[in-house]
């Protein structure tokens, strides 16, 4: 019987450093967290080290895993630009394997989570492809190819969340108008459930009794609350993210044809709110396709685990 082996996760995001020791069969067995000291370079780097380097006494750790909200470059080395830490051209892999004394990969977070999920969660049946799209304040994915995360030529493919859209639509941070992420996100939900509450304040009684009687204190919590509750503008704005995000899976379906579309982060929890008319809207865009097979839009199903999951099971494969 052969010896399991174990390895390290780490998700670095904006507020949190998430880590795990997971074995090979995708399962955490210990976890442990930081705050991420955003600001600070330095810092943040002491803090990675040290969350791994507590995770690893009295165990025998393989490698670590990284993943990172950032622009990572091909050799999975270097964060080259994260919009929310102080990262630019950081040789994270070389400093924590330094200091740790194990082989480190560094992987964005979003690939991390779609890796976990190809692997361990929605589309686990899958042998060959999948594309996921990660819906929260933005829109980040991952497409797995061939079964290999496909990175691109420089290591920075599968941001989904930039696909144009609507021409000359929404200001979008990376400069661009019009990209899915400004239709789709969280933060697309709450613009739509703001703009409607203020329209037509009648319809939407219950989501601003959350917000104090004010449009501007909507928050994504309280429309998914509200339209838990059958709240009609909140259970609108849904629909409008769904109709958009079903357009672009339909679009991926028709360029990729992958076997498995997933759809996760924090909006999912709003559970079929946004998956039913996500999944209308990709049946209606693709009816053309109704006679040949076409991939089934899955939620996905590791959660908060997956970036960490994902990350340990990259750095196994080392």
């Amino acid at each position: 019987m052969a010896a399991v082996t174990l390895t390290i996760g780490v998700d670095v995001g904006g507020t949190k450093v998430a880590g795990g020791v997971v074995d090979d069969t995708g399962k955490v067995l210990v976890q442990a967290r930081r705050d991420t000291p955003a600001d600070d370079v330095a810092k943040t780097r002491d803090v990675i080290t040290e969350l791994v380097s507590e995770l690893a006494t009295g165990r025998t750790i393989d490698a670590v895993g990284i993943g990172a909200a950032g622009w990572i470059d091909a050799s999975r080395s270097t964060v080259l630009f994260a919009p929310n830490l102080a990262w630019r051209d950081e040789p994270l892999r070389e400093y924590v394997s330094n200091a740790t004394g194990l082989p480190v990969i560094v992987e964005n977070d979003g690939n991390v989570a779609a890796w976990a999920e190809f692997r361990y969660g929605a589309a686990r049946h899958a042998d060959d492809s999948m594309v996921m799209f990660t819906i929260g304040t933005g829109v980040g994915g991952g497409i797995v190819l061939g079964g290999e995360l496909v990175r691109g030529a420089h290591g920075i493919a599968a941001e989904l969340g930039h696909m144009l859209t609507v021409p000359d639509g929404h200001q979008c941070g990376c400069g661009r108008l019009g990209c899915i992420e400004q239709y789709a996100s969280g933060s697309a939900l709450v613009r739509f459930a703001r703009a409607a509450a203020r329209q037509e304040p009648h319809r939407a009684t219950a989501l601003l009794e959350l917000a104090g009687g004010e449009a501007e204190g909507i928050s994504g919590p309280m429309v998914t609350a509200a339209a838990k509750g059958g709240d009609p503008v909140s259970t609108e704005a849904f629909a409008q993210v769904g109709r958009w995000l079903g357009t672009s899976l339909a679009d991926m379906a028709q360029i990729l044809d992958p076997q498995v579309l997933v759809v996760g982060g924090g909006v999912i929890d709003a559970g079929d709110l946004l998956l039913g008319p996500t999944r209308r809207s990709f049946t209606d865009a693709l009816a053309q396709r109704s006679r040949l097979p076409v991939a089934e839009v899955r939620p996905a199903e590791l959660g908060n685990t997956a970036g960490v999951i994902g990350a340990a099971d990259l750095a196994r494969r080392i």
